[in-house]
């Protein structure tokens, strides 16, 4: 899958079948776009390609009102959201940074620059709610005139549901926000994780007798934090076994930065630098300060009994 962090330059742009979004959680209503994507560029013999934007341009006018609350929870770190675009068949990724500029861009504009000269869109496909352009004033009717001007083909997909419900990145959100774990994997049509490589932390797991392998979060907000029954690809051939937090460790510093710490059972080895994936199979409890290192010691010692129990009941 070729991937651009801008338009592609001249030289690299070809004709495309498009679709745009943000695509937070590549989740079942978002492949089924891409399916539908996928056969329309078979049809007409040119790559499915993506846009879509970093950072999600509700964090930039959350950052503009200095409210991150304002911006949505992240489900999928770039890395995740990429696998998960080239697994479902999108040949093409275009990232375009969202900014001031595209904040303000006139939908007419973001049509004639970006759409059709850009990304030299032969066939597009959009979501039943997309809007775009300054003030979100573009919408179908828009996009429907400058298909006949441009030439280029238009399609507009329903939303899918899921027993009644929107399948939708909130939906997704609100599943994991709770550790609906069940519920994320029905929506997402696969089970929830985040990946990345390990990374040095400050080893004061290995001083309380939980030594970590450390996974750095990207973003400010992500849709999971608290502590969790884990289990982590990509180390042995099976999956391993493991209790996880997610937060600001606020047990042990303050305005300490956003870590995935997973303390792996009955394991030894140097793990830096390892790619690996870590699957949320169920929330433990919230993360919280504590008095003392011992105190912090003994919640320790209940989080990762209760994650033992946990598997010994999966397997028994």
């Amino acid at each position: 899958m070729d991937v651009f962090r801008r338009l592609p330059p001249s030289e690299q742009r070809a004709p495309c079948a498009l679709t745009i979004g943000n695509f937070d959680g590549v989740h079942r209503g978002h492949q089924a776009v891409l399916a539908e994507l996928r056969r329309h560029a078979h049809a007409l013999g040119v790559p499915a390609c993506v846009l879509t934007f970093e950072p999600h341009p509700r964090e930039h006018f959350a950052a503009l009102a200095g409210d991150p609350s304002l911006a949505p929870p992240r489900i999928l770190t770039e890395r995740d959201k990429l696998d998960a675009l080239a697994e479902v068949g999108v040949e093409r990724v275009c990232i375009a940074h969202f900014n001031a500029s595209i904040a303000s861009q006139p939908a007419e504009a973001f049509i004639d620059e970006i759409i059709v000269e850009g990304l030299r869109a032969k066939f597009l496909l959009i979501g039943d709610d997309f809007r775009f352009g300054a003030k979100r004033r573009g919408n179908f009717e828009m996009l429907r005139e400058a298909s006949v001007r441009h030439g280029f083909d238009l399609a507009r997909m329903d939303t899918v549901q899921e027993a009644g419900e929107r399948v939708s990145s909130s939906s997704v959100r609100a599943a994991l926000a709770v550790g609906d774990f069940d519920r994320a994997r029905t929506l997402l049509g696969r089970p929830y994780f985040i990946s990345g490589h390990v990374v040095h932390g400050r080893q004061l797991g290995r001083t309380l007798g939980y030594p970590t392998l450390n996974i750095r979060i990207p973003f400010a907000r992500p849709a999971v934090a608290g502590v969790f029954v884990v289990q982590v690809h990509g180390v042995a051939d099976a999956p391993l076994p493991a209790v996880a937090s997610l937060g600001t460790r606020p047990a042990v510093e303050r305005d300490g930065k956003l870590l995935l710490e997973v303390h792996l059972f009955d394991f030894s080895g140097d793990l830096y630098g390892r790619l690996v994936r870590v699957e949320f199979l169920r929330r433990l409890r919230e993360e919280r300060a504590f008095d003392s290192l011992a105190a912090l010691t003994a919640q320790i010692d209940l989080d990762a009994r209760e994650a033992r129990a946990h598997f010994a009941g999966t397997r028994g």
